[in-house]
C-alpha cells in the first residue's frame, strides 16, 4: 500500500525575503501550474495561482497584483521587489 499525498509536490523556482515577508514562486509539475505564496512575519499567508506570463510580475509585486485584481488581503504592506 502506498500513501497518497493530499497536496501535489511543488518546486521552488524563486524566493526572496523583504521586510519580514517571504515570497515564493512555486511550480507544480503534476499539473504544470504556478503559484506565488507570500508569508509574513506572523506566519499569515496568501497564495495566488498565476499564469506563466504574469508569474514574475506577481512574484515581484504580489499585493499590487492583488489590489489590481480587487482581492482583499487586509492591511498588509506591499513588499518591495528585491
Amino acid at each position: 500500500m502506498t500513501a497518497s499525498h493530499p497536496f501535489p509536490t511543488r518546486q521552488e523556482l524563486a524566493y526572496r525575503s523583504t521586510d519580514g515577508m517571504d515570497v515564493f514562486l512555486l511550480w507544480c509539475p503534476d499539473d504544470d501550474s504556478l503559484a506565488v505564496v507570500v508569508i509574513d512575519e506572523n506566519a499569515d499567508s496568501v497564495e495566488f495561482v498565476v499564469t506563466a506570463g504574469e508569474a514574475l510580475d506577481v512574484f515581484e509585486h504580489p499585493y499590487a497584483y492583488a489590489a489590481f485584481r480587487g482581492m482583499d488581503v487586509g492591511d498588509r504592506p506591499l513588499p518591495a521587489a528585491a
